[in-house]
């Protein structure tokens, strides 16, 4: 890490999408200025061309990695596209080498487009799994951080019918601990998290599902609880998150991707930040997509990536 402000790397993500206009957002805004060097992993012409047809300031050349990816001949901005998912994951391949090299401090990152992905041959399904396979990270989860809601997933980007065969002992207890760890450096504290169950009602002993809370999710927290952790559960999913619980508890261990994802979109849409817990750097991002609906129209909206930013610069500062 460096030894004055953290050099922090943001990938543009689909240059279709809103990742160019949130980048110029970025780069415009003092108080991340103050607080960090920021380097934009992506293509001049495409972000000269958005601010262009955007109307936000230019960017400054020295500020970018020309990765020399994509040009504006290539696509067409709001359409998914081969050559845009191939774009987005180089931005993302070549910010992982910097960050593995110690060149930056790390890593925050703007939106993807699965079907981009897709079609390009690139074969994962999102951020959290490119970045665990080519850092060599075994354990990792993903949590998404903000003031109204945290929740970390023990499956994310899997279909339904495959979450209750992944559900096991060593892998709650497994994102528990990560949790855990990422609280206590966000928030300087013993955290106090909750554990939910998989099936409604938590499985009314037994009478819903096939009693995963009893077989998996009560051992991990036992297990936990043995170390002294602060936690809770396996608790009904429905009753989770009111006003009253969220008060009093720092994170909510889930089972599944929507699980948790609903009530943060409801809560925190445009702050929530994405992160990838158990790499060798901190990587965090937006919590939404590529918004191929309103891209290069100057309208998304940037918090998210500003937040993105400010929790990185955190977690650099407290590894």
């Amino acid at each position: 890490m460096s030894l004055s402000k953290p050099i922090i790397a943001v990938t543009m993500g689909d240059p279709a999408g809103v990742g160019p206009e949130l980048c110029l957002h970025l780069l415009a805004n003092r108080e991340i200025e103050g607080i960090c060097e920021v380097v934009i992993f992506g293509d001049l012409g495409v972000l000269r061309a958005a601010a262009e047809k955007t109307g936000l300031p230019m960017p400054q050349a020295d500020r970018l990695r020309d990765c020399g990816a994509i040009s504006m001949e290539d696509f067409q901005y709001g359409c998914v596209s081969a050559k845009t998912g191939r774009a987005g994951y180089t931005y993302v391949e070549e910010s992982i080498q910097s960050a593995l090299s110690g060149e930056i401090d790390g890593v925050a990152t703007n939106p993807l487009n699965k079907e981009a992905l897709h079609q390009a041959g690139v074969p994962y399904p999102g951020h959290t799994e490119m970045f665990a396979d080519q850092t060599g990270t075994a354990g990792f989860c993903m949590l998404q951080y903000s003031d109204a809601v945290t929740c970390s997933f023990v499956t994310c980007h899997v279909g339904y019918h495959e979450v209750p065969k992944r559900i096991t002992t060593e892998r709650i207890f497994e994102v528990i601990e990560l949790t855990r760890e990422a609280l206590l450096r966000i928030r300087n504290r013993e955290p106090k998290l909750v554990v939910l169950g998989l099936n409604p009602h938590a499985g009314e002993n037994g009478l819903f599902g096939e009693r995963e809370e009893e077989r998996f999710i009560l051992p991990a927290v036992e297990q936990a609880k043995q170390l002294g952790r602060n936690l809770e559960g396996p608790i009904p999913p429905d009753t989770a998150f009111i006003e009253s619980r969220r008060a009093t508890s720092d994170a909510f261990i889930c089972m599944y991707h929507d699980q948790g994802h609903i009530p943060l979109k409801a809560l925190a849409f445009d702050t929530a930040v994405n992160t990838t817990l158990g790499l060798p750097f901190p990587r965090t991002s937006v919590d939404h997509g590529t918004a191929l609906d309103i891209a290069w129209q100057g309208r998304a909206n940037p918090s998210s990536l500003f937040e993105a930013v400010k929790l990185n610069v955190l977690l650099c500062a407290r590894k």
